[in-house]
């Protein structure tokens, strides 16, 4: 775990990341970028083959995208730019051939084209009440579980309605659409892991693969098939890890 003065921003060039903090996961496969505030604790996590490219954001850029962790949809001009300012070496001259005033004006495009791109349902909210907690232990262990919320709360005795009630106010969704996040976070990991779209399915509790494909095509944006394509070319971009930061 760890926390920064600065926020930063991570993209994944290829793979999957997850970003977590004391506020939830964030889901980052290839082609979305999570954006961390500054003073969240956080720890990252890479699935897969992964290429993971982070730019640290000076407050003035920073207080114009959200206060919150969020991940946004990289737009082709936002990737190429992230990709421009990362480079081999995890300081502020990582960029070659960039000089600081040039960093200075891709930073401020990039961080326009975060400003036009809407937030992405891929942040996972972390529950904190403890019936909450408990459920979400259950289906993080087993997300193929089909119980409904009614017998969930019958394993840790709490009704329905209560329950309901907590998703609502504490998590600004309705359980299934919680677990439905849930499972499509799981789903991008075994994506990820090298399995077929089928076997995804089942394993994160589809009754079959045509169902999974419409949830998950809902919530990413493409279908399972074409995103294990994608993930396949954007591998061959760079796989150059680095780190850079903007100056001033």
């Amino acid at each position: 775990m760890q926390s920064h003065a600065r926020g930063h921003l991570v993209y994944a060039a290829s793979g999957v990341l997850t970003v977590h903090t004391e506020r939830g996961t964030s889901i980052v496969p290839a082609n979305r970028v999570a954006w961390t505030p500054a003073g969240f604790t956080h720890h990252h996590r890479a699935h897969g083959d992964t290429d993971m490219r982070i730019v640290f954001l000076t407050p003035s850029l920073a207080r114009l995208i959200p206060e919150h962790p969020a991940v946004f949809l990289a737009s082709g001009l936002a990737r190429e730019v992230l990709l421009a300012l990362t480079g081999p070496r995890d300081h502020d001259e990582a960029a070659p051939g960039h000089s600081r005033s040039a960093r200075s004006r891709l930073l401020r495009v990039l961080v326009d084209e975060l400003r036009e791109a809407p937030e992405q349902p891929l942040h996972l909210p972390e529950p904190r009440d403890d019936r909450l907690q408990a459920i979400a232990r259950i289906l993080y262990e087993r997300p193929g579980d089909n119980s409904s919320l009614a017998e969930l709360g019958k394993t840790i005795g709490a009704s329905t309605r209560t329950l309901s009630r907590l998703f609502r106010n504490e998590l600004g969704m309705t359980f299934y659409e919680w677990r439905t996040q849930l499972r499509i976070y799981h789903a991008l990991l075994l994506l990820a892991d090298g399995h077929d779209t089928t076997r995804t399915a089942y394993a994160c509790g589809w009754a079959n693969p045509s169902g999974f494909i419409a949830a998950f095509t809902d919530i990413i944006g493409t279908t399972p098939g074409r995103y294990r394509a994608g993930r396949q070319t954007t591998a061959r971009a760079s796989r150059l890890p680095a780190v850079v930061k903007s100056p001033g």
